[in-house]
């Protein structure tokens, strides 16, 4: 009797993940999630917050760690409890027409996302190398591709942890700053309460891009994948052993990501109000615009830096929007889907990816304006965010969705609070669209 207990125990442990894997192996769907949240349009974002309320807003992302941190461990919880991602799990619980309302506006403001970015890599690259930057849109849409498409799964998340990298060149752009210690001190432990118009805005710009509906969906759907593609890994509903050190993982994967994805948004945002502001200049609408100013106030190798960390987290983030708007289609119309997939088992899943990322880059040839096309994009994001949130909240603290890991206490506190937080944020970009 003893003997047989000591085997099925041996057989539990040998199907729950290592319990001292290297760290690197252990980073995954979190780090890559996170570090995807600071891409080129991001990095917009926080150079003309930087730019234009210096170092005050920098208190925003320390408020927001622990609320963004908790959405994506309760994202990644849903799909690697129930085995399916988000777009999933509401076609099993929910009606077909928020299902599709949902994922046909996360697809339109993923693609303008996808051109938007695809067209600040090309900026970028002009920028270090010259040269024509039609051309270079065309090459980056297509290497996005052909990544997704041709390389093994687990060589292309070993690319994309890889990629991650390419964000420490705006820690080292710091080095070639003079930043005000004491003013970011004060912004970053004290809150300013202010009505401004411009401040708001700022405000409304960091949560809208901090908390984003392609990163549920991508990290969810990774989690799935990772079942599919590591054979020991059972969806915890069926394999309850594994919960603990599945957990685990989670939480300590999406909090290294989420705290890497906040320290880098913090270096550009700092490194635009040590140059850009401090010159006066406020007015910086991309990040290659943002890279050139940066060439006659910190020199030419901080304006490099700029410039090529656009380029590494471009080739980081397109990939993520186009895959997670591929998993929230594939799973909504019920196609076979997953990275680990031969092209040819899943092949709607394929062309949503290269669709997207083709159409999107494809908006870069065109007379609409990319500013004006992110503005859009980050207001559908703001609005679709709110009730996803809000239904992913439900589905995770209930029974008969997770089984016995159904989030509670403080996990589910966060949640709510980050939801509610969206909620404002929503609000506040109808106030702005409507003054």
């Amino acid at each position: 009797m003893a003997a047989n207990q000591e085997a099925v125990s041996a057989a539990k442990s040998a199907v729950v993940e290592k319990s001292k894997p290297r760290l690197f192996r252990v980073l995954g769907p979190g780090l890559i999630t996170g570090a995807s949240d600071d891409d080129p349009s991001g990095i917009a974002t926080y150079s003309q917050t930087g730019a234009q309320l210096a170092y005050l807003a920098s208190w925003t992302l320390v408020f927001s760690y622990p609320l963004m941190t908790a959405i994506q461990v309760i994202s990644a919880r849903l799909g690697r409890t129930t085995g399916r991602g988000i777009a999933g799990n509401l076609a099993k619980h929910y009606s077909p027409v928020f299902l599709y309302s949902a994922v046909g506006l996360l697809l339109l403001a993923n693609i303008i996302n996808i051109g938007a970015d695809i067209g600040a890599m090309a900026d970028a690259l002009r920028l270090l190398v010259g040269g024509p930057q039609i051309f270079y849109v065309v090459v980056f849409g297509l290497v996005a591709v052909l990544m997704q498409v041709f390389l093994a799964y687990k060589r292309y998340v070993g690319v994309l942890k890889w990629l991650t990298l390419a964000l420490f060149a705006y820690i080292g752009t710091l080095l070639f700053v003079h930043v005000d210690w004491a003013a970011l001190a004060t912004g970053l432990f004290i809150p300013r309460l202010s009505f401004d118009k411009d401040y708001l805005t700022g405000i409304v710009a960091i949560f809208g891009t901090t908390i984003s509906p392609y990163l549920f969906f991508w990290q969810s759907s990774q989690e799935v994948e990772d079942i599919r593609a590591k054979p020991k890994r059972d969806p915890l509903t069926r394999a309850p052993e594994q919960a603990p050190q599945a957990q685990a993982r989670i939480n300590l994967d999406t909090a290294i990501g989420m705290a890497f994805s906040n320290i880098i948004a913090l270096a550009i945002m700092v490194a635009a109000a040590a140059t850009l502001n401090a010159s006066g200049k406020t007015d910086i609408t991309s990040s290659a615009q943002a890279a050139e100013a940066l060439r006659p106030l910190a020199g030419p190798v901080a304006a490099f830096l700029f410039a090529a960390g656009i380029i590494g987290t471009g080739l980081l983030a397109v990939p993520v929007l186009g895959g997670s708007a591929a998993y929230a289609v594939g799973e909504a119309l019920k196609w076979k889907v997953g990275l680990d997939r031969k092209p040819k088992e899943a092949q709607a899943f394929y062309g949503t990816i290269a669709a997207a990322t083709l159409i999107g880059a494809a908006l870069n040839l065109t007379t609409i304006n990319p500013i004006q096309a992110l503005f859009w994009s980050a207001v559908i994001n703001g609005f679709v965010a709110v009730p996803i949130m809000a239904l992913m909240m439900v589905m995770a603290g209930q029974r008969t969705i997770m089984a016995d890991h159904a989030i509670g206490g403080g996990l589910k506190l966060l949640g709510w609070g980050a939801t509610l937080l969206m909620a404002i944020t929503a609000l506040a970009m109808l106030a702005s669209l409507a003054s």
